[in-house]
């Protein structure tokens, strides 16, 4: 059983670990709700946490000194077919949710989150997680990305459809969708300090730092769509030419900089 704890920033002692009964599932949802200020029709429920623990998915949770719920992540069990006949099935898990309460963000709890999403994965014999996130929120795909190591090699214009999440600003579910290797030499690189040498950036795409107060404002979310065409166009464009997605980072602006390059082995599980 993966369970783990240690110092946030300010010194309190925080406990990761698997959730149990129905009142920590029904944190999740309630801090679900919170996060994204869903409406009832795109609220994940309970029930669906409980079946992800009952069929091999993972709900982990981050719990402060009262033993309250301030984090979880949830993923469910998926199976990729084989792209060799006679091979059987690629079984991975697909992390759905990460939320972290408004007063323990930034404090390195989603990355330990992930982390220990890492480990019972391994422990299972799954080496890939996927998840989606949007391209144009700068602190996930900096976590995402540069922190844990992930790559993307495709994108989906309007994944989810019309959404009630305050966050999205009323603009269409794009995503990017991230493939999280995690053996791989760049995720044992970023997580252990191992030897890497990183594929060398052909193309670069750049999201505004501006582009979160865009979203949220009645006269800027204008300004905030025609970006999201141009960076869709964009990741589209880019993946059609067989790159991916291998970096990420700050400008001196604080922009977020996306850096594709051709991967450099067929199968991402060996970079």
């Amino acid at each position: 059983m993966i369970r783990a704890t240690f110092q946030a920033p300010d010194g309190t002692p925080i406990l990761l670990r698997a959730c149990q009964g129905f009142a920590e599932l029904d944190a999740c949802v309630d801090l679900q709700i919170e996060t994204w200020g869903y409406s009832d029709g795109d609220v994940i429920p309970r029930r669906l946490f409980t079946v992800a623990q009952r069929i091999g998915g993972q709900v982990f949770g981050a719990f402060d000194p009262e033993s309250r719920l301030i984090g979880f992540a949830m993923a469910i069990p998926g199976i990729k077919p084989s792209k060799e006949p006679g091979q059987p099935p690629m079984a991975y898990l697909h992390s759905h949710m990460l939320a972290v309460t408004p007063g323990y963000r930034n404090a390195g709890i989603g990355r330990r989150l992930k982390l220990c999403q890492r480990e019972d994965a391994l422990s299972r014999g799954i080496s890939l997680m996927e998840w989606t996130f949007d391209p144009l929120e700068i602190k996930n795909s900096f976590l995402n990305i540069h922190r844990l190591g992930v790559i993307v090699r495709s994108y989906t214009p309007d994944f989810y459809g019309v959404s009630s999440s305050r966050l999205q600003g009323g603009l269409p579910t794009d995503r990017l969708h991230a493939e999280w290797w995690m053996e791989s030499g760049r995720v044992q690189a970023l997580l252990h300090g191992a030897p890497y040498s990183p594929p060398q950036a052909q193309e670069t795409i750049v999201v505004p730092k501006a582009l979160t107060e865009w979203k949220a404002s009645v006269t800027g979310v204008s300004r905030a769509r025609a970006v999201q065409l141009e960076i869709r166009t964009r990741f589209l464009d880019a993946f059609s030419r067989c790159l991916a997605v291998t970096g990420f980072h700050l400008d001196p602006e604080g922009n977020g900089v996306f850096e594709l390059a051709p991967l450099s082995q067929p199968e991402p599980g060996t970079i």
